[in-house]
Order: C-alpha cells, then structure tokens, then sequence
C-alpha cells in the first residue's frame, strides 16, 4: 500500500487530510513540524510526502533540503502544500526540488490529482498498482466524479437567471446539483411566508443532495443569486453511483454531515450570540463564498433582506449593524454593493 508522509502543523488541516487520504486507500503517517517529518521519513521511507511550509522548528524549505541531501529521501516526491501564494515562493520551492505546489484552501479532487500524477512518475506508483484492482478502479472512478465538469457519462448542463428557482421546497428530488458559474442560496421558507437561507453555494460545489441521501422531499429552495452554470444528473443515478462506489458514498455523507452541522451551529448562534456576531459570521461566510482570499477586500452583491434572512432578525436591524460596521472600516458600501475590506477582523470580532 502507498505510503503518504504528512508534515503540517495545523492540526485540523492534518487530521482531515490524513482522513481523506485514507479513505483514499492510502497508508498515511503525519507530523506537526518539520523536524519530526524528518525523523518519521529516516526510520520508514515514504512514497510521497505532503509538506507546510510555515511551521515551528524546522519550516518546509528546510525540510526539503535535508530531503535533497538524503540519497534514499531525495527520491520520493515531494508537494508543498501552503498557503503561500507567492510566485516568488513557488518558484523558490520549485528550484529547491518541489515536485508540486498546492495552495490552502484546496479542492480534495486536486490533492488526489497531485498525489496520483507524482506518483505515476516515480517508482512509489508500483505500490499503488500493486493494491486491489477493483479499488483502485473505485478510487479512480471517484475523482472522475468529482470532477464533475469532466464528468464524461450522461448529465445536463443549465443556464439559469438571476432569482430563477433551481428546486423547490416540498418537491420531490429529481437531480444532483453542482455549480459550474455563479452564485446559489438555499432557504426555508416558514408557514408565515418568511424565509431563512440555509445556505450559500459557490462554484464548484455540490447541491441539492441532502434530501436525495435521506430519502425525503425537499425542505428547501434554492435560487440563483446571479447568472449561473448549473450541471446536473437524475437523483437515480446518483443513487446508484454512491451505492456502487463507497468512496463516494463516504464523500457525500461527509459533506450531510458538515452540512448538518453548521446549520446546528447557526441555529445555536441565533439563540445565544449578540446580533453584531451573527451579522459578522454572515459576512465571513459571504466572503468565503464570493472570494479566496480572506487577507483581501472582497465585493459582493446580496440584497439586506437576503443577509437578513441568513442572520435571522429584521432588515433594519441588520441595516443599523452594517452601518456600525463601516464606520469602523470594515464594510464599504454603496447601494447593492457591499465590499467587505477586513475579512479577517470580522472573523476575529469578540463582541
């Protein structure tokens, strides 16, 4: 079985990546700095190696250069994974001998695409193909899944228009959804005609699968927040995929499962949490919806009564928040646009 090195001093980062790859059918071991990377790589050689590159005692650069300097360790590939963006500091990792470079946050179908592109270069691709054929052929039919745009079996490619309904609640689910172009919400809508967004969907992801996997009608709509690209295939054959493929099965019951969880998380917000944090929490989620990179000004378009709807109180109550927020210099805005110029500092209000 391949064997995968993970050195990362995040331990949610390292722990979910290690989850991932084992599912994957991969052996992993894992570090939390550089130096006991080293020490795990001497005493078992691994197939590949998966590096931080900022980290305690020994950082990612110097990893690599004891790696390049090993004759045994400076064989195995070797990706950075960072989220230094830098191309000066991708260049640097490259003429150090870096065979990849992926950036934070990732897509899991790109890690897995990396992993198995070194690995078909250097001799570790033997262990791999050593293993079980009938897995290895799951693991690849997974990522060609997930891969969706490239999705190569039947599917439907839609256009939809701003505020266009993609489903609707209390229908019964026809399709897996995933969002090519643009912008989708998702919302409950109450017997008083209110509705609550459940969700923001950036491209990308998946939607539309929570009730396909607990087998019920739909307890939300979605609607595009703008022009987008939606491609689907029939809830019938999703079923049959994921019940084929447990690779896909566990993706998608781990995605109900966060799902599930940060709606919970929502719900617990608005009971006990000031509105000024629930506003921010909306703001920093937006800004993970419409951007990728939280050290930067991020614009978007969302109507108050749709921020409203995601906090769970009155317009004009999130109106008088918004203004508080500008005058502290954390939102700009101007009509319809609202560019949130301190994603972090949200993220990091205490009160």
């Amino acid at each position: 079985m391949t064997k995968i090195l993970i050195i990362e001093d995040n331990f949610d980062i390292r722990e979910n990546t290690a989850e991932l790859l084992e599912l994957s059918g991969y052996q992993v071991e894992k570090a939390s700095d550089g130096i006991e990377g080293v020490r795990l790589a001497k005493l078992s050689t691994p197939d590949i190696v998966i590096c931080d590159i900022m980290m305690p005692h020994l950082d990612g650069y110097g990893v690599l250069q004891v790696f390049s300097s090993n004759d045994i360790l400076s064989k195995v590939p070797f990706i950075f994974l960072t989220a230094k963006t830098d191309r000066a500091d991708m260049r640097k990792g490259m003429e150090m001998g870096a065979d990849d470079y992926l950036t934070k946050p990732f897509q899991e179908v790109e890690l897995l695409k990396a992993i198995e592109s070194r690995l078909k270069k250097f001799e570790g691709y033997t262990s791999l193909q050593n293993d079980s054929h009938s897995e290895v052929a799951l693991a690849h039919e997974a990522l060609e899944f997930l891969d969706f745009t490239q999705y190569p079996k039947e599917k439907r490619s839609s256009a939809i228009n701003k505020k266009q309904i993609v489903y609707s609640e209390g229908d019964n689910p026809a399709r897996l959804y995933f969002l090519q172009k643009g912008k989708i919400k998702t919302y409950h809508t109450n017997r008083d005609g209110k509705y609550f967004i459940t969700s923001f969907v950036k491209e990308g992801e998946f939607f539309g699968f929570v009730d396909i996997l607990e087998n019920q009608i739909y307890r939300e709509s979605a609607e595009a927040l703008e022009e987008a690209t939606v491609i689907s295939i029939s809830a019938k054959d999703f079923q049959a995929i994921i019940k084929e493929n447990i690779h896909l099965e566990i993706f998608f019951r781990k995605e109900l499962t966060k799902y599930l969880i940060k709606n919970e998380a929502i719900l617990m917000s608005m009971a006990y949490q000031s509105l000024r944090m629930r506003v921010a929490a909306a703001l920093v989620e937006l800004a993970k919806t419409y951007g990728t990179n939280m050290e930067s000004p991020i614009t978007m378009k969302l109507s108050r009564e749709d921020l409203a709807s995601r906090v769970g109180t009155a317009t004009e109550s999130v109106i008088r928040t918004l203004s508080e927020f500008k005058k502290e210099g954390l939102v700009e805005i101007k009509g319809s646009e609202m560019k949130i110029l301190k994603p972090l500092a949200l993220a990091n209000l205490k009160y």
